[in-house]
């Protein structure tokens, strides 16, 4: 009986352990919520169904990257090509802007206004809204600008509020130079810094325009990472449109159509289609007429979400309307030279060529981005290997992840011996 009674006194205290230790092995085996993706990228992915991609913010990686090409004179000079490069994010770095005028930003800028939707929305792209302090009213469609400066007046920019947002660097697009260059030099008068930036006539345009904005302000690597990003989606679509038929298509917004030398007339023919206004010889934002619009009878009408749609004879009398091939485009993707001009070229193929859209997302979502450089940086790649697995995981679901296995097996050791000293005190032998 005693050796009984000692058994017994053993078998609780090894009980006791057994619900110590077996409750916290499985509180160990819980999965842990953590984010789907790499922790390093913003939380503003954007939700377009199939080309949402990560935006690491490089402020703290920039100084890793090298040079890829040289550039005369000082090495910190900027080197505007027509190519996209990997350029380090060292300072002080000398510009010339649209203007002709030398730029000098002598350290890394942490705020930053943007005078135009594009140039706010570009910042946006690359993980960078933070730095932005002051943006114009037309960009009031990104997350978080109700919580920045607005600096937008009467007639253009306003000189008080952009004072008042005390930046860094004021990122100024060729439009609101053209439309108010007094207010520029008034802004350049009172020791800013500001660069202008020449109008985007093309995709390619827009591609380098992104990649400058990330050197600017000292995100080189996100800049380099979603303008390659740009590039190789572009260079999908026109593999996959290769040998399709091109239906003649046009541009139209409150009574203007995009002709030659415009960003918008490349959106359109990578999209799939001629251009027709272009084709008719128009050049740049101009009027289109009704006349126009019967000679060129466009099989399809491209136009903003924002604008009516034009209900005259002219436009009831062409091929588009007659089978209802409207396409309505997100304004600020095709209305605004910056990355998200890519998803309007894709909502175009999608109505289009939807067989050439199939083919297109497949490769978004499995072909490899390949390096542009030697030189890119890791966490560039990490950049666009996180957006193939974003894509790739459907909405709503969280990864999880475990602890070590140890924790298991010591779980289910202390379990199974757990159960052997229960069975023993619940059904003794006599």
């Amino acid at each position: 009986m005693l050796l009984r009674s000692q058994l017994s006194s053993i078998a609780h205290i090894l009980l006791i352990v057994l619900v110590v230790t077996g409750g916290l092995g499985t509180l160990l085996l819980i999965p842990t919520p953590t984010d789907a993706v790499d922790p390093r990228l913003s939380g503003h992915m954007h939700t377009h169904s199939y080309h949402s991609t990560s935006r690491i913010n490089s402020k703290t990686v920039h100084n890793t990257i090298s040079a890829t090409t040289a550039v005369s004179g000082d090495s910190n000079t900027e080197n505007h090509g027509s190519s996209v490069t990997t350029t380090a994010c060292t300072y002080p770095l000398t510009v010339t802007d649209a203007t002709g005028t030398t730029v000098r930003i002598m350290s890394d800028p942490d705020r930053v206004v943007t005078l135009n939707p594009s140039a706010a929305q570009t910042m946006w792209e690359i993980g960078a809204q933070n730095e932005v302090v002051g943006v114009s009213r037309y960009a009031s469609y990104l997350n978080g600008t109700a919580s920045k400066q607005n600096v937008s007046g009467a007639g253009g920019p306003s000189v008080e509020r952009v004072l008042a947002a005390t930046p860094d660097l004021v990122l100024v697009p060729n439009s609101t130079h053209s439309a108010s260059p007094d207010r520029i030099a008034q802004l350049r008068a009172q020791g800013l810094t500001l660069v202008v930036f020449p109008q985007a006539t093309s995709l390619t345009a827009v591609i380098e325009k992104t990649e400058r904005i990330g050197r600017l302000t000292g995100n080189c690597a996100a800049g380099d990472a979603r303008a390659t990003e740009l590039q190789q989606s572009i260079n999908r679509i026109e593999r996959v449109t290769e040998d399709t038929d091109r239906p003649v298509g046009v541009n139209v917004f409150y009574g203007y159509t995009s002709g030659n030398n415009t960003f918008i007339d490349e959106i359109i023919e990578t999209g799939g289609l001629e251009n027709g206004a272009a084709n008719a010889g128009l050049s740049g934002f101009v009027p289109i007429t009704d006349e126009s619009v019967v000679a060129i009878d466009p099989t399809w009408i491209v136009i903003p979400t924002s604008a009516p749609l034009p209900k005259t004879p002219a436009y009831n009398s062409t091929t588009a309307y007659q089978n209802n091939n409207i396409i309505r485009v997100e304004t600020e993707h095709i209305q605004q030279p910056a990355p998200r001009a890519i998803y309007a070229v894709e909502t175009i193929l999608q109505a289009t060529h939807p067989a050439a859209s199939d083919e297109y997302q497949q490769l978004e979502t499995t072909t490899p981005s390949a390096n542009t450089s030697s030189s890119e940086s890791s966490e560039s790649n990490v950049s666009q290997t996180t957006a193939r697995q974003m894509r790739s995981t459907p909405s709503g679901v969280t990864a999880t992840q475990t602890n070590s296995p140890g924790f298991g097996i010591v779980h289910v050791v202390f379990t199974a011996i757990g159960s052997v000293i229960i069975v023993c005190i619940i059904f003794p032998r006599e």
